[in-house]
């Protein structure tokens, strides 16, 4: 959609803020229409606005800076949305199993800003740094009260792969056999990172793994454990 250019009274001084924020809002509606950047130029939202291009360099370096700024609008709701999805629970383990289904919903749910921000490589790290230390919160609990052991930031960076690697594949490839339930499928690969960390941190790193047989064994026995508690 080609942007439309309106008429724009001359700024008072102090206005720079008010001139920011309604170049964002421009750039959102560019990027939203187009349903990725290539809309999304400092020209076009100079347009839209009604002002010159260089009155938008003088708030955004370059086109790269106005993206991360949009995108970032709404990124930073995602702590907030993992923060409340598990703070009415007490146990560890089902909090951090809630905060990660908040993480594949939002990336779904913002298929725009979650590319542009986590999947492509940029000059800013700003988002992909607030993910891994929004997971690292989200796994504090856990190891606070022993559920998990280990490093911390490995930990983390392994459950922010399973997480991240979910939302890249269902957004890049929608023809895959998804099911209707993708809450469901976030649940699981959450479980499945967890329970892996879990195991992984009581295991000896320096000592040949068990076969495959010991493996089925042990968990058979773990599980029925947790599913028939005594």
């Amino acid at each position: 959609m080609p942007p439309t250019s309106r008429s724009r009274a001359r700024a008072r001084p102090g206005d720079g803020a008010l001139l920011r924020d309604e170049i964002l809002r421009a750039a959102t509606d560019l990027l939203d229409e187009a349903g990725d950047e290539s809309a999304l130029t400092l020209r076009a939202v100079a347009a839209r606005v009604g002002v010159t291009t260089p009155s938008v360099y003088l708030h955004f370096a370059d086109k790269e800076a106005l993206v991360e700024a949009v995108c970032l609008q709404v990124w930073k709701d995602l702590g907030a949305s993992m923060h409340e999805a598990g703070d009415s629970v007490d146990d560890a383990f089902q909090a951090l199993r809630r905060r990660g289904g908040a993480f594949v919903r939002f990336g779904i749910g913002h298929p725009v800003q979650y590319r542009l921000l986590m999947m492509r490589q940029s000059t800013g790290r700003t988002a992909a740094d607030a993910c891994l230390l929004h997971v690292q919160e989200a796994l504090r609990p856990c190891l606070e009260s022993g559920v998990l052991t280990g490093d911390p930031v490995r930990m983390s960076l392994r459950m922010l792969a399973a997480l991240h690697g979910l939302i890249a594949l269902y957004l890049v490839q929608p023809s895959f056999p998804w099911p209707d339930d993708v809450d469901a499928l976030g649940d699981e690969m959450v479980r499945m990172s967890g329970l892996g960390s879990a195991v992984l941190g009581r295991l000896d790193a320096g000592a040949p793994p068990p076969d495959s047989t010991a493996f089925a064994a042990g968990f058979d026995a773990f599980a029925r454990r947790v599913r028939e508690p005594s």
